[in-house]
């Protein structure tokens, strides 16, 4: 589940999706993504990830990953509250490309 302010314009956003992919990708590509179960009267199939946006206020970010499974709920959830830690990252990404030559890099690349 992810939530952003009410002029965001992706939905979902791209580190939503970044989140299922890695989780899909940890098992083995074996999932299918489901973004509206608005009109599916049935149980959800084992091989789902559900992914939902909400766009409202002015909420900067907001991800919220939840395994549930029998017996307990274990959530990740990660809340930007300023804009200011998204600042700080496009800093150090122009740092890290001073000087360097063009072409594809990651904030992986950045980070380290």
């Amino acid at each position: 589940v992810e939530k952003h302010h009410n002029q965001k314009i992706d939905a979902p956003s791209g580190t939503a999706m970044a989140l299922a992919d890695a989780i899909n990708q940890a098992m083995e590509e074996r999932y299918h993504y489901v973004y509206d179960r608005s009109q599916v009267r049935e149980k959800r199939e084992k091989t789902e990830i559900g992914i939902h946006a909400v766009r409202g206020g002015n909420i900067v970010g907001e991800h919220d990953v939840i395994f549930a499974g029998r017996d307990e709920v274990i959530e990740l959830t990660h809340r930007a509250t300023s804009r200011e830690v998204f600042a700080v990252g496009a800093v150090k990404a122009a740092k890290f490309l001073a000087g360097k030559p063009a072409g594809l890099y990651t904030m992986k690349e950045v980070l380290q």
